[in-house]
């Protein structure tokens, strides 16, 4: 049984009954306390989806609840839920907006090795690959004789995401963006 320091974002664990679903963590040394550091826990409930944040010691034990991931396409969105497609068995996943919104800021029909995870049949959450390809969808436009320069401008890509790009980029480029630190990382296909 692992300790809440060793709990990884995007786990799923057992806490007071129920299946959480571990969607961010902070972690903090309080001033005053003998090495203990403390975890802070966004969770979601994977049955009712319900938000919850607890505080954990290092030395708590969580266990891990049985996870799968299920390799999946996105396929449209209904209402308020994103619907995405098993590639294997062609099973639907929903999705709640709120439980993705920082994911779906990634996420265009085109978006290739995505994954859903899934907790007692129920779908939880989104695995994202390291590396998305976006087009821009408004920057300003592009300045002939500047791709040597090491000047970026703000691009709001289709999905409405928002990063900084080199200036000569422009409108309607296709390009790479590093997920984890929302990086422009250079044209797609480059």
């Amino acid at each position: 049984m692992p300790k809440a320091s060793e709990i990884k974002k995007n786990a799923a664990v057992e806490y007071n009954g129920r299946v959480y679903f571990i969607k961010d963590i902070e972690r903090s040394v309080p001033q005053g306390r003998a090495g203990g550091s403390l975890y802070r826990m966004r969770m979601y409930d994977v049955v009712s989806g319900q938000k919850m944040d607890e505080t954990f010691k290092d030395s708590d034990m969580l266990p891990f609840a049985d996870l799968t991931r299920r390799p999946a396409m996105f396929s449209y969105v209904d209402g308020n839920a994103w619907v995405f497609m098993d590639n294997e068995d062609y099973t639907p996943y929903h999705l709640d907006q709120e439980v993705i919104e920082e994911e779906i800021l990634f996420v265009n029909d085109q978006t290739q090795d995505l994954q859903v995870l899934v907790v007692d049949g129920q779908p939880v959450g989104l695995i994202l690959p390291s590396i998305v390809e976006l087009e821009i969808e408004d920057t300003e436009p592009s300045i002939k004789g500047n791709s040597a320069t090491a000047r970026t401008k703000p691009a709001r890509l289709t999905t409405g995401l928002t990063v900084q790009v080199p200036e000569h980029i422009s409108t309607g480029d296709v390009i790479r963006i590093n997920v984890e630190e929302r990086r422009f990382l250079g044209r797609a296909g480059k």
